[in-house]
């Protein structure tokens, strides 16, 4: 298996694992949505500059490098929903909050999306809960920090809590997969 097989196969379990965990804890149906502009505003916006503040930060906070994506993914879709093209060139900053991405998780969920603090706390717990769920699949998987590999995993990790994010939050705004016959 090359490199980028792996990569997909990593991705895949990843995936799916959470998947599983999403839907048994209520926050999924059974799958993670796709939404083109929003896999295409991460592609080609916002993964370079997340990446490079998740990896800086990985090593002394790893559960966050993990779960800012997913509320960066939320956000991202919350503004989807309300006002895409006011939203969609957003700079990739104006997700921080006050202390920069150090409380990006507290900016997203009380001042975007209002959430009371119990509801914050059980969507924390439940990311942070991936977060572990995703380093123990990278450990069990042998890879090693600080090697190439080592990075392409950890951002293949953060696409799917950014898409894990995106799938949470449009379900708490009502959206469904419906299969639609043409």
């Amino acid at each position: 298996m090359d490199k980028n097989e792996y990569l997909d196969h990593f991705e895949s379990v990843l995936s799916d694992g959470f998947v599983k965990l999403g839907t048994s804890c209520g926050y999924l149906d059974g799958e993670l949505l796709r939404c083109p502009d929003l896999d295409e505003r991460w592609d080609k916006e916002l993964a370079t500059p997340y990446v490079a503040d998740a990896v800086a930060n990985f090593n002394s906070y790893p559960d966050a490098a993990h779960a800012w994506a997913a509320f960066l993914g939320m956000a991202v879709a919350q503004q989807w929903d309300i006002d895409w093209n006011g939203h969609k060139s957003d700079p990739y900053k104006s997700y921080y909050g006050p202390r920069g991405w150090d409380d990006m998780d507290e900016h997203v969920l009380y001042s975007m999306l209002q959430m009371d603090e119990e509801e914050a706390r059980r969507l924390d717990d439940f990311y942070l809960g991936c977060s572990g769920a995703a380093q123990s699949l990278i450990r069990h998987e042998g890879i090693e920090a600080q090697t190439d590999l080592g990075f392409y995993v950890l951002a293949r990790c953060y696409t799917v809590m950014y898409r894990l994010g995106i799938t949470v939050q449009l379900r708490r705004m009502g959206y469904k997969k419906v299969n639609v016959k043409v």
